[in-house]
């Protein structure tokens, strides 16, 4: 059984609601705008500051959450269906998968390597990830499904510190991964990126 069930007040208090499949608008379930806490079984779940998925991207391993880290802020809920056993994801240096490549099967911090700041397009073959900008989990990062093919990370962003989308790869500014345990802070404000947007880190569910 995969669920998730979450409360409008921290420590799992006040009014709940539980779901077992995706929720594209929890204002239309009277539930937006006011999840402080919440418990997962099963598989991960992401959560989403806008309806139908949009927005930041926050995801959730199993476990107990008595608090999260945007309050207040989820107005869509989406199960991660996917098999998350023996993730696999190809990282290359140039768009459209030309260049050096890199072979990642697990969460890896590309700073410690050669491939650090050298990512330009991604295939994913297993797995659900997720891609920082910087070490930490911070920065930009992008959430990557199994099958995606991100051929240039580059059109992905304008360089006006906002964010568009394009095809199935989502950059995002804040979001976060959570697992079981203390809640990590959100990541720092940071300036517009350079026009070579690149990865630092890849972190993906297990």
């Amino acid at each position: 059984m995969n669920q998730i069930v979450v409360y409008e007040r921290a420590n799992f208090e006040g009014l709940s609601r539980e779901f077992t499949c995706d929720v594209p608008d929890l204002h239309e379930l009277d539930f937006g705008d006011c999840i402080a806490s919440l418990k997962v079984v099963g598989q991960p779940w992401i959560a989403y500051t806008d309806p139908k998925y949009e927005g930041e991207p926050h995801a959730f391993e199993e476990g107990e959450y008595p608090s999260v880290g945007r309050p207040n802020s989820f107005s869509s809920l989406r199960l991660v269906h996917h098999d998350l056993g023996d993730p696999q994801i190809i990282l290359y240096e140039r768009p459209n998968f030309q260049g050096a490549c890199k072979v990642v099967t697990e969460e890896t911090n590309l700073a410690y390597g050669y491939f650090n700041d050298r990512v330009a397009s991604h295939i994913v073959q297993r797995g659900v990830w997720l891609l920082y900008q910087h070490p930490g989990r911070g920065g930009w990062h992008c959430l990557a499904w199994p099958s995606e093919r991100l051929a240039d990370y580059k059109p992905e962003l304008n360089f006006h510190c906002r964010v568009r989308t394009k095809g199935r790869g989502r950059w995002v500014r804040g979001g976060a991964w959570h697992r079981r345990g203390p809640t990590p802070p959100p990541p720092l404000p940071l300036p517009c990126p350079a026009p070579h947007v690149v990865v630092a880190t890849a972190c993906l569910f297990k």
